[in-house]
Parts: structure tokens; C-alpha cells; sequence
């Protein structure tokens, strides 16, 4: 009976548009259990799935085969050429729905680490991140989430995906505002241009550049330049109520910058230690006066990624 923990992730972290993401203390839980198919005491037999669910917006989980933790597990028995077994699933919710911290990404790696635990342990960690990469449709989330830490994924020349850990800085403190209104990715990705200027790809690469030094220094300077961003965050703004009045409101309280976390809705500030609570304290109470309900975090990079109990 394994109970795998999968860290919810921040993708993109400003000029790193689907390929930079980061693990963070924060996560969703979920436990396998074999069933046998037994006969009822109605004379029917047993449903060969089960799903439970508790924790926040635990009651929008789906808990049929359309359940995305149990997607990502058949999608692991397919890969071997076998007929996934009855399972019971139990899901502890922390990570919430739709708002850009990667509860997609913790329901697919926990999906294919709960199978390949039950299966004895056949795959090896890069054979699940390619099955991970491959339902999620990019790398930016599923791969902090399963490996841990800072990642930034590019396509291979002789493989698929080239992954480089990077230095994230023990003193840079990540804050995320959740706000109680979700944003879908679909609706993130429609506002997005599908061509940009040369200008703008050019300080893009630029600015990811100087983003990898900025997190392995924190260096203040280098961070409030580098987390500028053209190719995503300009026409993701307007989807985010109060989106400016935060941001203004992070910056005066310290913070390097502000970014969308993944798609958004989530805001993320990046400041040193000593600035991180100012920070949470100055975003909560802005977008409250926006009218928006908001749970705002101090947290820390999850360094391990995915973990299995047995």
C-alpha cells in the first residue's frame, strides 16, 4: 500500500515560459491500495475502482475512471503492455485546483508513481518523467515535481528532454498569493500571441540568462531585472483582478518581483528571508482590498520531489 507525497510546483517563474519550474513545500497525498475483485453480499460484483478524496476542494475531485491520478496510472499499465489492477485510491488534497501551483502535474506523477511502486519498481525515474511529460503535454511542472528542486527542461538532440537542476539560493524565499477565483489554462493560453517579435525573443533569452545566475545568487539587482518577461505575462495580466495593485504592493514591501505562478491565478514574490513575512502580509492585504479572498503562503523549494512510504 504505497502513499506517495508529490510537492506542488511554480512554473514559468517569469521569462521561463514552459520550461523553468520549481518544487515547492506544499503538496497533495495519495494512496494505493490492491482490491480483489470479490463478490458482495447483494451477489454483484466489486467495482474494480474506488476513489476517495479529502482536503480543500476535495468535493470537485472526480472519483470515477475519469480521475486524472487514475488516467496517469492505466497510462502506466498501458506502457507496459498489461491491464491495470482494482485499486482503491485515497487523495489528501493541500494543492489547490486550477490556480497555477500544478495540481494537474501532482495528480499525474502520483498517478505513475503509485503503479510502478505497486509493480514492483520496473521504470526508472527518467522512463516516468517522459510517461509525466507526455500526459502533461510540457515539462515545466511535471519535472520539478517528480525530481524536486529547480528545473529547467530543454529538448534533446539524441533524446527527448535534456533536464538541468538549478542552484536556487537558500536565502530567496517564495511567496504565493492564491486568490479564490481560479483561471483556467486554456483561457491563459488563448490571450497569447502566436508570433513575437525578434525584439522580444531576444529579451526573453536575455533575461532567462540572467534569471539562472539570479536564483543561484540572489542577487537583488539581477533578480528585479531578470524576472521581466514578454512572451507570456503582459497579456496574462488582465485576466487577474487586482494583478497591478499586488504586484506595487509586493515591491514596496521588499520583493524582487512578482510573477503569474504557472498560468496563474497565483501570484509569486520572490524576496530574501527577512522581507518574506512584510511581503506575504503587504499582498494579502492588497487584494483584499481588491475584494478578492486570498491564502497567501511563505514556503520553501521542496528539494526531494515525489516520495513513496510502503
Amino acid at each position: 500500500m504505497p502513499t506517495i507525497r508529490v510537492p506542488a510546483t511554480t512554473a514559468n517563474i517569469g521569462p521561463g515560459f514552459d520550461c523553468l519550474g520549481a518544487a515547492l513545500t506544499l503538496y497533495n497525498q495519495f494512496k494505493f491500495t490492491l482490491r480483489s475483485l470479490r463478490v458482495t453480499r447483494e451477489g454483484s460484483p466489486q467495482e474494480p475502482l474506488k476513489i476517495t478524496a479529502t482536503g480543500a476542494e476535495a468535493d470537485r475531485v472526480a472519483t470515477d475512471d475519469s480521475n486524472l491520478v487514475y488516467q496517469a496510472f492505466c497510462k502506466f499499465f498501458a506502457h507496459l503492455g498489461e491491464t491495470p489492477p482494482a485499486v482503491e485510491i485515497e487523495i489528501a488534497m493541500n494543492v489547490p485546483l486550477a490556480r497555477g501551483l500544478g495540481s494537474s502535474a501532482t495528480a499525474i506523477v502520483g498517478g505513475l508513481v503509485g503503479a510502478n511502486v505497486l509493480s514492483g519498481s520496473p521504470l526508472g525515474q527518467d522512463e516516468i518523467m517522459h510517461l509525466a511529460i507526455a500526459l502533461e503535454g510540457h515539462p515545466d511542472n511535471v519535472v520539478p515535481a517528480l525530481m524536486g528542486g529547480c528545473r529547467l527542461a530543454a529538448s534533446g538532440i539524441d533524446r527527448a528532454w535534456e533536464i538541468c537542476e538549478l542552484n536556487w539560493h537558500s536565502d530567496l524565499v517564495p511567496i504565493v498569493a492564491i486568490p479564490n477565483f481560479e483561471l483556467s489554462t486554456t483561457e491563459a493560453r488563448r490571450v497569447l500571441p502566436t508570433d513575437y517579435s525578434r525584439a522580444d525573443a531576444i529579451f526573453n533569452t536575455a533575461h532567462l540568462g540572467l534569471l539562472v545566475r539570479g536564483l543561484e545568487t540572489a542577487n537583488a539587482d539581477w533578480l528585479k531585472a531578470a524576472l521581466q518577461d514578454r512572451i507570456h505575462q503582459p497579456y496574462r495580466q488582465a485576466l487577474i483582478r487586482g494583478y497591478e495593485a499586488v504586484r506595487s504592493a509586493s515591491l514596496s514591501a521588499g520583493a524582487y518581483g512578482m510573477v503569474i505562478s504557472g498560468a496563474g491565478p497565483t501570484l509569486l514574490a520572490l524576496s530574501n528571508g527577512a522581507q518574506a513575512k512584510a511581503v506575504q502580509t503587504a499582498m494579502e492585504k492588497a487584494w483584499t482590498q481588491e475584494g478578492v479572498s486570498v491564502d497567501v503562503k511563505v514556503l520553501q523549494i521542496d528539494r526531494e520531489g515525489v516520495r513513496c512510504e510502503v
